[in-house]
């Protein structure tokens, strides 16, 4: 039996390890911390629950999917339900908008709200639906550096898309034609956010993520997004995947005359695997895991995503107005980017995200209290003063949300923490604490992303957010398809 080491437990080390299992590969994953899921884990505090990384769950075919392969149900591991709100927007000026599943009432309430013709908003996320269907078997099922992927009806679809997919143009700059009217502009403009990229300088290719939210839906995990990771877990168990936790990768081990990877070292010892695949962001696993062989250095220096900085919040009170997601915007959002990715530092003036489990999880708070996850885009870690910016942007969201839910926020807060990109990098070894690796800040950033495989060191594979094709959940998953397909293929081609 062939052998497999997976570093990092994140929601893509768990993946690659079930699927590698079902290969009939005997793999081990080695994680630096007590536990599981990388980002996607959480925490409880004084009788609340948090999830304390990733909160949106799309796509949830790609979970089910592992279980299915491997004769399993997926409703005997966890459930999820469709979110029939998906997010309440509130808007700086006073307008609100809440953002139905439904296409029939989110077109009725955009036309309600911004006096944008239902068929306008119809044709833009048919138009979304089209490209991901046109351009998703090339850009995000296989590997962009394998000359097979382009040999294929999937690329001829996709070539014959080009014009279609706004890479001349921003995702602003696409959404100002298309729309004009700046409250629904500013609403499209935010899902370059869930890859940590700016939308005045992302190419509008990106405007297909509407289509995962809006057309395919949002859902919610029940017991929340840390039961995904959960329920992978079990799931790798039951399939005789090993875990050593605490136990710390020090180093890729190669061999100095075949060029190899020979398995790999921890401060507790050596072991010998045919294959390993690094969880970890790879700039780590450069600098600190392979630290003698040459790195690609013009993509290890591509621009990083955004951060997080993040407040759980104990709250004493419920908001009956409120729903899971919840999005508070910012008066000027192009300043708000321009803090972001060219002052490196954070907007007086953020919007944020609150997001409440108890809505829909009523354990995860005590009777009438709320566990309140309250997130602000931020830059990576570049030695800012975390310290000055976690204060001065605590008292500006407090001053938000008071001004907008009418009541003294502060005086129900009764237990907090907080996480910050210094700590995200410190427990995640998230390279600056970017949350997606390197941003799609330009028109060849998807090309400009690690490869899932190392071409001239046989036995060396990666997968997760930082490598292709991304970060968040979907993307995570389709990495470990696509690298333990890789791996598949290449041990029958030599065994």
């Amino acid at each position: 039996m062939k052998t497999a080491a997976i570093i990092g437990s994140g929601v893509a080390g768990l993946a690659t390890a079930i699927r590698l299992a079902l290969f009939k590969f005997d793999v081990t994953v080695f994680e630096a911390n007590s536990s599981f899921g990388g980002k996607m884990t959480e925490f409880t505090l004084d009788g609340f629950r948090f999830d304390k990384g990733p909160s949106l769950f799309t796509m949830p075919h790609l979970v089910d999917d592992l279980f299915y392969l491997a004769g399993r149900k997926p409703q005997a591991y966890f459930k999820y339900q469709l979110l029939d709100v998906i997010t309440n927007y509130y808007f700086a000026d006073g307008t609100n908008f809440v953002a139905y599943h439904d296409h029939e009432k989110f077109e009725e309430e955009a036309e309600k709200t911004f006096g944008i013709p239902k068929k306008v908003v119809g044709k833009f996320f048919r138009r979304s639906a089209n490209l991901y269907e046109a351009t998703s078997h090339t850009f995000l099922h296989k590997s962009l550096h394998k000359l097979s992927t382009y040999f294929s009806t999937d690329a001829l679809k996709t070539i014959f898309s080009i014009w279609d997919l706004g890479l001349t143009r921003t995702m602003h700059q696409a959404n100002v034609k298309d729309f004009g009217e700046p409250h629904f502009v500013q609403l499209l403009d935010r899902f370059a956010t869930y890859n940590g990229s700016n939308p005045y300088q992302a190419p509008a290719t990106l405007n297909i993520i509407p289509h995962l939210e809006h057309n395919m839906g949002a859902y919610y995990p029940e017991g929340g997004i840390y039961s995904i990771a959960k329920s992978l877990y079990k799931l790798a168990e039951e399939l005789g995947v090993k875990f050593r936790f605490n136990e710390k990768v020090e180093q890729i081990t190669v061999a100095e005359k075949s060029k190899k990877v020979t398995g790999l070292q921890t401060e507790k010892g050596t072991y010998a695997f045919d294959a390993v695949v690094s969880n970890m962001d790879i700039v780590p696993t450069y600098r600190k895991l392979l630290p003698a062989l040459k790195a690609p250095e013009k993509i290890l220096k591509q621009p990083r995503s955004s951060s997080a900085l993040i407040f759980y919040w104990g709250i004493n009170r419920t908001f009956p107005d409120l729903h899971l997601h919840n999005i508070f915007f910012s008066q000027d959002y192009k300043q708000e980017f321009d803090h972001i990715f060219n002052l490196k530092t954070i907007s007086p003036d953020p919007t944020v995200y609150v997001n409440i489990t108890s809505k829909l999880t009523k354990t995860d708070a005590p009777e009438n209290a709320e566990n309140w996850f309250v997130m602000v885009n931020v830059p990576h870690n570049q030695g800012q003063n975390w310290e000055k910016l976690k204060a001065e942007t605590r008292q500006q969201v407090i001053e938000k949300l008071s001004a907008r839910l009418q009541t003294d926020l502060n005086q129900h807060i009764v237990c907090e923490q907080t996480w910050d990109p210094v700590g995200i990098e410190n427990e995640t070894s998230s390279y600056g604490g970017a949350l997606y690796g390197s941003s799609s800040n330009n028109m060849m950033a998807a090309f400009l992303r690690h490869p899932n495989f190392k071409r001239n060191l046989p036995g060396l594979y990666f997968s997760g957010g930082s490598v292709h094709p991304g970060g968040g959940i979907p993307l995570c998953l389709h990495s470990a398809r696509i690298v333990s397909e890789i791996i598949k293929h290449d041990f029958k081609r030599k065994h």
